[in-house]
């Protein structure tokens, strides 16, 4: 089975984010540039009445005065605010799933409209040196985008064709049922062997966990075929998940990635066959062989039946998606046969046991085995009502994807040089309707973002001694990203350098302004609220 795959925090006051592109922020003097707009245009900014860039601590400490009367400026320790909060370490997620998660559009979905909407003033070109540069730096204290996680507690066993193979604990568990379990069978068979058929049981469960690994792989050399990523394989208590981090462009694609797997499960099968031709039946090589057979044949039905999350249900997927034109009606068609399955399987399955329908003695099937196979089928209906109902949030979420436009999510902002006293620069923004602060140099080249929550950290009567270079993040390349991002591209570029906030810039290497994590994370949970 293949499995195609920032945070933050709402704050007080009126910093929601902006929709619509963020327009170049005109100086507290000075006349304003030809298509600049001024405070109180309908541009995305707040009314004038309404200040975007006064920040205030809810209750601020109270400086004692120096002895001797002095105004000096304030220690390192007076200046310095709480830090942003920081990325935690892992990916999805994310935006995974992401969320880790980790988030996958369509590619035709995945287009950035460069365009701005209608009615929104155009950013002019910056000119170096002039004080009225182009810069918007949304300063926030949201979460940043998470890294995606590796498998907890996972065990790395290799990288075949690059994709990490992990082995989850889960698996030891499955792997001491296997061999308790096929072992009870092999002393009906082999009685002879004793004590060792443990032993043999247990290399069965790693020979059936190899063959689960190549059907995973089948999976992940189609995607990498195909140029999709693969973020890693998982073998766990109910075989295997390819991680795939976007969604096949075609739906033709898309049936050819699910049914490679079932197909190598045939093929093993197939081989393993006629490898018992030779073997004389009754044998240890004989069991072991006609084991991994009908498993790799129960591996194949089982992941063929047509719903999701089963490879199955992702060929009706692309089977719908081919007649409708819609990959979201497919997942939903794919989705709720998938849950009917669940169903059936919940209730037909001990029915069928019971019945000896499977091949057993429906007179041996009383006590414990009867409560095993009603676990046994929960088990796999609860898996099978679970995936299908994530399939479709995943949908949901790659359909929403394309509204996370950069250039609609950014924030307004002036540029201030690095000896700017936080109060003359908190004054520019307000008088420009702004809601950030780019630290640039004399030529009016960007250097840094002031954090917000630096400046909650500075007590108003100290702002007019505190520079805002005291309160700036340095930008490195992965803060500064393009303009013309949407989608998953977006949230790729946020999850590569996690940050609070990231410079905007057009293609030419203009500045258009800055994004806030947090307002891309406000935007998508506002998108996914919205019906599909």
């Amino acid at each position: 089975m293949d499995e195609s795959g920032g945070s933050g925090q709402p704050r007080s006051g009126n910093d929601e984010p902006t929709q619509h592109p963020a327009a170049p922020a005109t100086p507290a003097t000075g006349p304003a540039r030809p298509g600049q707009p001024t405070p109180g245009t309908d541009t995305g900014q707040a009314p004038p009445d309404e200040p975007t860039m006064v920040v205030r601590r809810s209750d601020p400490p109270q400086q004692p005065p120096h002895h001797d009367g002095s105004t000096d400026r304030p220690t390192e320790d007076d200046v310095t605010g709480p830090e942003a909060t920081e990325p935690e370490a892992t990916g999805n997620q994310a935006a995974q799933d992401a969320a880790n998660k980790t988030e996958n559009p369509n590619a035709d979905d995945e287009d950035a409209n460069p365009e701005a909407p209608p009615g929104t003033p155009e950013h002019p070109h910056t000119h170096p040196g002039d004080d009225r540069t182009l810069a918007h730096a949304g300063v926030t204290k949201g979460r940043p985008p998470r890294r995606e996680r590796g498998p907890g507690g996972g065990l790395l066993m290799g990288r075949p064709f690059g994709v990490p193979v992990y082995v989850a604990p889960s698996w030891f568990l499955v792997a001491a049922l296997i061999t308790w379990v096929f072992g009870g069978q092999l002393d009906r068979v082999l009685p002879e062997l004793g004590g060792l058929r443990y032993l043999v049981s247990l290399f069965f469960a790693i020979a059936f966990y190899a063959s689960v690994l190549v059907h995973e792989l089948a999976h992940t050399v189609a995607a990498l075929r195909f140029k999709l990523p693969v973020r890693r394989i998982q073998l766990q208590f109910f075989g295997g998940v390819s991680e795939i981090e976007k969604e096949a462009e075609t739906p033709g694609r898309e049936f050819v990635l699910a049914f490679v797997g079932p197909l190598l499960s045939l093929v093993l099968a197939g081989l393993f066959y006629l490898a018992m031709q030779p073997v004389e039946p009754g044998t240890v090589p004989g069991v072991l062989l006609a084991g991994l057979m009908i498993s790799n044949l129960i591996v194949a039905a089982f992941n063929l039946l047509p719903g999701l999350p089963l490879d199955g249900g992702r060929m009706l997927r692309a089977v719908v998606w081919k007649i409708t034109g819609r990959p979201m009606t497919g997942t939903v068609a794919a989705a709720w046969v998938g849950r009917l399955l669940a169903v059936s399987v919940l209730i037909g399955l001990p029915l069928l046991t019971q019945s000896g329908a499977l091949g057993t003695n429906a007179e041996d099937n009383v006590g414990m085995d009867t409560v095993m196979d009603a676990l046994l089928a929960a088990i796999l209906a609860a898996i099978i009502w679970t995936g299908a109902g994530n399939s479709l949030r995943v949908a949901r979420l790659r359909e929403h994807l394309p509204e996370l436009r950069a250039r609609t999510l950014t924030r307004r902002a002036v540029p201030v040089e690095t000896h700017t006293p936080l109060s003359e620069a908190l004054r520019r923004a307000n008088a420009a309707g702004a809601r950030a602060l780019v630290v640039v140099d004399t030529d009016g080249h960007p250097l840094s973002l002031v954090r917000e929550a630096a400046i909650v950290g500075v007590p108003e009567h100290r702002r007019p001694w505190v520079a805002v270079s005291g309160l700036a993040q340095d930008l490195t390349d992965g803060m500064r990203v393009s303009a013309e991002l949407a989608g998953e591209d977006l949230l790729d570029a946020l999850r590569t350098t996690p940050a609070t906030e990231y410079l905007v810039v057009e293609e030419t290497g203009e500045i258009y302004g800055v994004l806030s994590a947090a307002d891309v994370e406000r935007a998508f949970v506002k998108a996914m609220a919205r019906p599909s």
